[in-house]
């Protein structure tokens, strides 16, 4: 299934950040690695406030999107613009911006969990940095073990420090891959107060809980070795609309 994306709307792309429509906007993206096409000229547009589920098989493309919107990666040929700014051009001036949760927590390991999040506080100039990592460690349930290594920590509890991480500067764009991988239900019910839905934020959803990505979205890309086979509204979609994407894959 593929629903054909709206062209751009020229003004508010070409305007200011303030003036924005969209929090991304790809046109015809190429990403390889080498002779192998992660990304085959995707399009794509995503309203502010909105959530975007990607779904897809292992090598999809979906974390090379994530890592592109992340100013991790560049791409090799369209336009990409995120929070109305080009990257790699303007990638400065959206990296303050964007909150990543990836598949690895992006903690040190040597350091605690409070000492990673006092770290990145300083490096985003978080505002009353000590109230809002008190905040974080209590509502993921890691206040009493935040002071560890984070190597000591099983890894669904440096996920929660991760998510902490993800969201301590109040970013305007989430960038989520799997966040409730390793959380129990009561854990991942905990994250869901940080990372969920909330007014003005943006967020970027790679999951393979399809009934879970499809009930938090608005909507849905569906990726399979690195084409856009799915563009819709969540609402328009049953499961087994995603289900097929992978199926057709095995």
């Amino acid at each position: 299934m593929t629903v054909p994306v709206e062209p751009a709307v020229e003004g508010s792309q070409r305007a200011g950040a303030e003036s924005i429509t969209y929090a991304v906007a790809l046109d015809q993206v190429v990403r390889h690695y080498g002779e192998r096409v992660a990304l085959r000229h995707v399009t794509l547009r995503l309203e502010q406030g909105r959530t975007l589920a990607v779904f897809g098989p292992n090598g999809a493309g979906k974390t090379t999107l994530l890592r592109m919107l992340a100013t991790l990666l560049v791409p090799h040929e369209g336009e990409l613009r995120v929070l109305g700014h080009v990257l790699p051009r303007d990638a400065h001036r959206v990296r303050p911006r964007v909150g990543l949760l990836a598949h690895e927590p992006l903690l040190y390991r040597d350091l605690s969990g409070r000492e990673n999040l006092r770290f990145y506080a300083r490096l985003y100039d978080v505002e009353e940095p000590e109230a809002r990592i008190a905040h974080l460690l209590e509502s993921t349930g890691m206040t009493t073990r935040s002071d560890e290594p984070v190597r000591n920590l099983s890894r669904g509890m440096a996920q929660r420090i991760g998510i902490c991480r993800a969201v301590l500067h109040r970013p305007e764009l989430l960038l989520l891959d799997e966040p409730r991988a390793h959380l129990d239900p009561e854990a991942a019910a905990m994250a869901e107060l940080l990372i969920g839905a909330r007014a003005g934020v943006t967020r970027v959803l790679v999951t393979h809980e399809i009934e879970h990505g499809l009930a938090e979205a608005d909507q849905v890309l569906g990726l399979r070795e690195g084409s856009v086979l799915i563009d819709a509204p969540a609402a328009r979609l049953d499961p087994r609309d995603v289900r097929a994407l992978y199926g057709a894959a095995a």
